[in-house]
C-alpha cells in the first residue's frame, strides 16, 4: 500500500480516508439476470477511516451496488437501503462520492484484485447443467466488464435508490 494511493473526502462528519488495500474492499451479493430482474449486479463495500474533530477516528464500511443490463451496455450505481456510501450526504457530497468510485475505486489494485479473485472462483465452480454453465459464463463476463469500466462510465451514470431490492 502506498499512502499516495489514498483518497480523502471531506464531509459534515469529518474526513473520510479510503486506502487501496485488498481487505478494505468487500464484494458480495452477485446477482445475474433472471426472468424478473434482467440485470447483473454486485454489491461493493468500501472500508474507510473517518477522522473527526479532536482527533477521534473510527473505521466504517459502507456499500453501493453496480448494476449492468444483460448486454453490458448500461451502468447504474444503486444506493443500498442500509450502510450506503451515498447516505446522509448532500448532493455535492454524493457527487464527490460518485467521483470516488469513478476516479479512484475502479482503478485501485484492491478492487481489481478482488474482482479477479471472484473470476477465478467462478471458473472453479462445479457446474452440471447447461443453465448453470450459462449463468457462470455470463457472470464471468460481467466481472470482466467491471474491470473495463471507465471513469466516464461512472461519472455519467445516475445513482438511484432501490428500496425494493434489498440484500
Amino acid at each position: 500500500m502506498n499512502v499516495m494511493d489514498a483518497k480523502i473526502i471531506s464531509t459534515q462528519y469529518g474526513l473520510e480516508t479510503y486506502l487501496d488495500v485488498v481487505n478494505s474492499v468487500d464484494v458480495r451479493d452477485l446477482h445475474y439476470p433472471t426472468e424478473t430482474r434482467l440485470f447483473y449486479e454486485i454489491t461493493v463495500g468500501i472500508e474507510y477511516f473517518i477522522l473527526k474533530e479532536e482527533r477521534y477516528y473510527d473505521s466504517r464500511k459502507n456499500y453501493f451496488r453496480i448494476r449492468m443490463d444483460s448486454d453490458f451496455g448500461f451502468i447504474t450505481l444503486v444506493e443500498t437501503k442500509t450502510e450506503s456510501i451515498f447516505a446522509v450526504k448532500n448532493e455535492g457530497k454524493r457527487d464527490t462520492t460518485k467521483e470516488l468510485v469513478g476516479k479512484w475505486l475502479i482503478k485501485t489494485d484492491a478492487f481489481k484484485q478482488v474482482i479477479n479473485e471472484l473470476i477465478v472462483q467462478k471458473k472453479m465452480e462445479n457446474v452440471k447443467t447447461e443453465g448453470d454453465i450459462q449463468v457462470v459464463l455470463g457472470t464471468i463476463r460481467f466481472l470482466e466488464k467491471l474491470l473495463e469500466i471507465k471513469t466516464e462510465d461512472i461519472l455519467s451514470t445516475n445513482v438511484m435508490r432501490d428500496l425494493e431490492y434489498v440484500h
